[in-house]
């Protein structure tokens, strides 16, 4: 199968701007642990992929590209991500640099994949980033739900005005 490299790019940067306002639209509104557990559940679909053979890399090249996207993607990730309790609410919080990581970390994949093309097939590249990004999310998401679990389970401090004080 051959894809043509403006197809390729195309496809990647409609791709990032979905991430992007998906992020976007994610940090309006404020997070329940649905919200944090089911893009991993989501994902964990796709390997379903592996069941059709083109798609198959070796057991260690798929447990590689699992811990490069544990340990080195999402490790930028966890840095520009929080979560905080706003009232009731347990909301997103990004830092400025939250964006710029996410626009690196798509190039850094686009140009790999470029690389490993010549060494692999288109399938078995993409089954390859498939495993790269779903540890990535994978860490991310298990961090933002621990905060979260620790963020609702202690106690809640309410102000109190003067007048329920009085009785």
């Amino acid at each position: 199968m051959v894809v043509s490299p403006v197809v390729t790019a195309v496809a990647s940067l409609v791709g990032l701007c979905g991430v992007l306002a998906w992020r976007v639209r994610e940090g309006r509104t404020a997070m329940t642990a649905k919200k944090i557990v089911m893009p991993p559940l989501g994902m964990s679909t796709g390997f379903c992929m592996f069941i059709v053979p083109a798609f198959r890399v070796p057991w260690m090249w798929g447990l590689a590209a699992f811990l490069v996207g544990a340990i080195v993607f999402a490790y930028p990730l966890l840095l520009t991500s929080r979560l905080q309790r706003e009232g009731d609410a347990i909301m997103m919080k990004r830092s400025s640099a939250f964006f710029t990581v996410v626009i690196v970390l798509a190039a850094v994949r686009y140009f790999a994949r470029g690389y490993l093309d010549s060494y692999m097939t288109l399938e078995q590249t993409g089954g390859l980033f498939y495993l790269l990004a779903f540890g990535m999310i994978l860490r991310w998401r298990a961090k933002l739900f621990f905060a979260y679990r620790a963020l609702t389970s202690g106690p809640v401090l309410t102000m109190e005005t003067p007048a329920e004080e009085a009785e």
